[in-house]
């Protein structure tokens, strides 16, 4: 068996901001059974073919949502593989409900090193009846050992693989609890090799499909900057979390909302990171006024944006959010 090694400083560090500002955040619960019981190597969760460790199984499918997450300069590949005879459930057109059994995996490769894949698992019938754990591929990548308690710099990168338990600081922001793989974030043409929207609805994998795309309103940097908000803040900083029964899990309490809805697309007036933060998280015309660019700039343990999975600063992300307050108009 693997030692769990110690959980990474940040987290220590946002866990003790959580205690003396428990208004906004709390830590998550303690890893259950159900994670526990995942496979301990990766190449027993199915998604690799025949004892391979590089080409997935024939029912695996590949899927890159339109706007991803910034996860400090990694690159990530990611599949879904959905029980056979299986749909989403997807009356929600928002809040996808997925079949019990369902799997989705990411893989990070930091700096040319195949880091971890992490597994997000469909164990039950209920909404929140999932279960996740991340795979530390080993140095000669023979495989991949399931990581419990997450791991500081990672085969030797900077990158740190989160725990069990802290995979819901994300996932349990949405009553969907799976990121990436929605209406919106498949409304686009994919790449050959990846699903997108429209080879679900051919295939009949969505209980109600949509009659087109869903399309996100503005110019090119008004649609690039309210992907972005939607991918690497709209999980937290949303209106529509879920109910729990256990702790809160980096839940913040403002009037903030960053995700995108199917039914507010008209215009970007219209939409919820427009209607949240017009005024208060961003300044029309002026960035350097902004509290976004103020908290997305640095990386300053409790304070600085987002406050999960990442220690360095999205430039490129930065550039863009700085030009479209630029732009903006009252």
């Amino acid at each position: 068996m693997h030692p769990f090694v110690r959980r990474a400083p940040w987290l220590a560090v946002l866990a003790a901001v959580a205690q003396v500002s428990c208004s906004d955040f709390t830590e998550c619960a303690p890893v259950d059974a159900a994670s526990a019981a995942l496979p301990e190597r990766l190449s027993g969760t199915g998604l690799f073919a025949d004892g391979s460790m590089t080409v997935p199984g024939a029912d695996v499918r590949a899927f890159t949502p339109q706007f991803p997450l910034w996860s400090d300069g990694a690159t990530k590949r990611r599949w879904i593989r959905l029980p056979a005879g299986t749909r989403i459930d997807t009356r929600d057109m928002d809040h996808w409900q997925f079949p019990e059994g369902t799997r989705l995996w990411k893989e990070f490769t930091r700096d040319g090193v195949r880091v971890e894949t992490r597994l997000l698992e469909k164990a039950g019938p209920r909404p929140e009846d999932w279960r996740a754990v991340a795979y530390v591929w080993l140095p000669d990548g023979s495989d991949a050992v399931a990581t419990p308690a997450g791991q500081r710099d990672a085969l030797g990168t900077p990158h740190d693989v989160p725990s069990a338990s802290d995979c819901f600081g994300c996932h349990g922001g949405t009553p969907s609890r799976v990121l990436g793989f929605s209406a919106i974030q498949l409304s686009y043409d994919a790449p050959a090799d990846s699903l997108d929207l429209e080879d679900l609805v051919a295939s009949g994998t969505l209980t109600e499909p949509p009659e087109g795309r869903f399309t996100v309103p503005g110019n090119d940097v008004e649609r690039a900057s309210l992907g972005y908000l939607h991918a690497n803040c709209g999980h937290c900083h949303n209106q529509q979390r879920p109910e729990s029964d256990g702790p809160r899990c980096y839940e913040p309490r403002n009037s903030l909302d960053f995700r995108l809805r199917v039914d507010r697309l008209g215009a970007l007036e219209e939409t919820p990171a427009w209607r949240s933060g017009k005024d208060d998280d961003f300044e029309p015309g002026r960035p350097d006024d902004s509290k976004m660019i103020q908290r997305i700039s640095k990386r300053e343990a409790g304070w600085s944006m987002p406050l999960l999975g990442t220690e360095k600063v999205d430039a490129d992300g930065v550039a863009l959010l700085r030009r479209w307050i630029s732009e903006m108009k009252r």
